[in-house]
């Protein structure tokens, strides 16, 4: 049976290639659906890739997880430092929720440093770049495996 995975994207993911390549690598964000979907299938995925510059949709999206006991893979962008609501709604989780970064945020601006997702996450990847996704999809199947 496949299962299916959300991989949410929050704010500016959707200008992955040309958005500071410096930092997010110049993988397109075509690209990031692609390498999710490709591995999610090889893990015996179904992966729904989405981005939303609105928090109020991430918010619906993970009430959307939480209800369906849908895993996800979360990548809130600029929500993860001040997004109570999002992380209000990511504490209502059914399933595992891994929370993804492409860049280390600790290696940036000190705003960075916090996350209010972390804490009700099941676990975090940062700093691999697009790769960040691969391990965490891969971190899920470990999970729901075990």
């Amino acid at each position: 049976m496949t299962r299916r995975v959300f991989v949410l994207n929050g704010p500016n993911l959707g200008r992955l290639g040309s958005r500071e390549p410096d930092v997010y690598g110049a993988t397109s964000y075509a690209g990031l659906v692609d390498a999710c979907q490709t591995l999610g299938k090889e893990l015996g995925f179904e992966v729904e890739v989405r981005e939303t510059n609105d928090e109020g949709q991430m918010i619906r999206w993970l009430h959307e997880a939480a209800d369906q006991s849908i895993p996800v893979i979360l990548n809130p962008g600029a929500f993860t430092h001040y997004s109570y609501g999002m992380r209000d709604a990511a504490a209502q989780r059914t399933a595992p929720l891994i929370e993804v970064h492409i860049s280390n945020p600790y290696a940036r601006e000190e705003f960075r440093h916090t996350s209010v997702v972390a804490a009700v996450a099941s676990g975090t990847v940062a700093g691999f770049g697009i790769g960040s996704y691969r391990l965490a999809l891969r971190a899920l199947a470990d999970e729901l495996s075990g």
